[in-house]
């Protein structure tokens, strides 16, 4: 293990790394703040697409409630270039295993390393209604944890894509009392007679019928827009958004998936090590639910097992010296 000097952005990352972690999120640079302060030298791989990116603020963070995500990130690469990580600006587009890792980059560059962590996240696909892309984030949104308490009694729809989008409408009425589920892609017949009983019980309105648009004025959601022309004034709309797993990287290491509602993920221990050997994960590329606090956790457990993981296999090293 070596001790590196302090440096901020690369742009030539060349040599051996005892770490590569890929992927400059909440999760990568919680790890990466670790591993610097642990004296390993250190390469975050970051293609800057946060998940949160459409996001003006987070929530829920202890001390950090409300701050933008981009300010959160920035303050990130700023701490970790205090113990010496490089911060390379591309994208991980292959990764082999032989004796080191070797990760192949985008921009031509081949960086090797002792262990990997893979925190490359996951991809929001919104359903495809004409406004809900460009208003996502806004008032277009899909976590009431997240965006509950803003928005709180306000007029609240609930865009169905599957059944659990029931769960969904059910959750968002604890931050209102005036919640309307359209059904949208979703038959009345697939709803359950426990689904009817609870959202009855919530007070939740069924709208059947598909969704073939929003109405906005002066910049502001104010209805949605059914495909026979009728309009339900809404301030609101939750969205399930397609969770897409960035798990190529696994697949090319041979990591074992296991598939979930939200996709297929790595199959992990406690602190994120996968099923191959020197491969740790954390964040959304571990599971879809994963808030900024979850991820920021999940790479410094992942970092201190790999600390010790290190440090136990040169001791070893040198005991059969």
């Amino acid at each position: 293990m070596t001790q590196h000097s302090t440096t901020t952005e690369s742009s030539d990352p060349t040599g051996r790394y005892d770490v590569i972690v890929v992927g400059g999120g909440a999760a990568g640079l919680s790890a990466a703040l670790l591993l610097g302060r642990s004296r390993l030298r250190t390469l975050v791989v970051d293609a800057g697409e946060p998940r949160n990116a459409p996001s003006a603020h987070m929530q829920g963070y202890l001390t950090r409630d409300g701050m933008s995500p981009a300010e959160f990130l920035a303050l990130g690469r700023e701490e970790i270039a205090r113990y010496g990580v490089e911060l390379v600006r591309d994208r991980a587009v292959d990764v082999a295993r032989g004796a080191d890792f070797a990760v192949e980059l985008a921009g031509g560059a081949t960086v090797r390393s002792r262990r990997l962590i893979v925190t490359t996240g996951l991809r929001d696909e919104l359903p495809p209604v004409p406004g809900v892309a460009e208003r996502y984030g806004r008032d277009v949104l899909h976590c009431p944890f997240c965006h509950g308490w803003e928005v709180r009694d306000e007029r609240f729809g609930v865009l169905a894509t599957s059944p659990l989008s029931v769960h969904q409408a059910l959750m968002v009425s604890g931050w209102s009392d005036d919640v309307t589920l359209f059904l949208h892609t979703v038959a009345e017949r697939e709803l359950s007679d426990d689904d009817l009983r609870r959202l009855a019980a919530a007070g939740v309105k069924v709208v059947p019928g598909e969704v073939a648009g929003l109405r906005v004025e002066d910049d502001r959601l104010t209805g949605v827009r059914l495909a026979d022309g009728t309009v339900h004034e809404r301030t609101v709309l939750f969205v399930a958004p397609k969770a897409l797993p960035q798990t190529g990287l696994m697949e090319r290491l041979g990591a074992e998936l296991q598939e979930t509602p939200f996709g297929a993920y790595p199959v992990v221990d406690p602190t994120g090590r996968t099923s191959v050997p020197g491969v740790w994960t954390a964040g959304n590329a571990m599971g879809f639910a994963e808030q900024v606090v979850h991820a920021a956790s999940g790479g410094y457990r992942a970092a201190t097992a790999i600390v010790g993981d290190l440090i136990m296999s040169d001791l070893d090293a040198a005991v059969g010296e």
